[in-house]
């Protein structure tokens, strides 16, 4: 129970900036629901908002390394906090659906981190 407190006060002080129409944001970790990287290009996703970083994943993954943030798939890491549901697929992959509606697959590589992180 202290452990997830800290996490989610460590959430709260965490700041990222991400780039949207030109404009710098800075963004409370805790606000964002995952981080992905496509064609060596990272985005962040807010409930409805997303912006682009120049930072590589594991730049991300260690910057938020002790927050409710875990890798689920080699290109994503996801807000476990803005998880709704989570359900169990083929191939010993598993669904999580976000508060937002947006689902995300975890890797079968990914998931007993996962278990670890997200049924604490």
């Amino acid at each position: 129970m202290v452990l997830r407190l800290i996490e989610l006060i460590k959430q709260n002080t965490i700041i990222l900036t991400g780039r949207k129409n030109g404009h710098t944001y800075s963004l409370v970790a805790k606000e964002l629901y995952y981080i992905e990287s496509v064609e060596n290009k990272s985005f962040l996703y807010k409930q409805k908002e997303v912006y682009e970083s120049d930072l590589k994943l594991y730049e991300f993954e260690q910057l938020v390394e002790g927050t409710n943030f875990i890798r689920i798939s080699k290109n994503l890491i996801v807000n476990t906090s803005h998880i709704d549901s989570v359900r169990a697929l083929f191939n010993g992959r598993f669904e999580a659906t976000l508060t937002n509606g947006e689902k995300v697959i975890i890797n079968r590589h990914y998931v007993k981190a996962f278990k670890t992180k997200f049924l604490k």
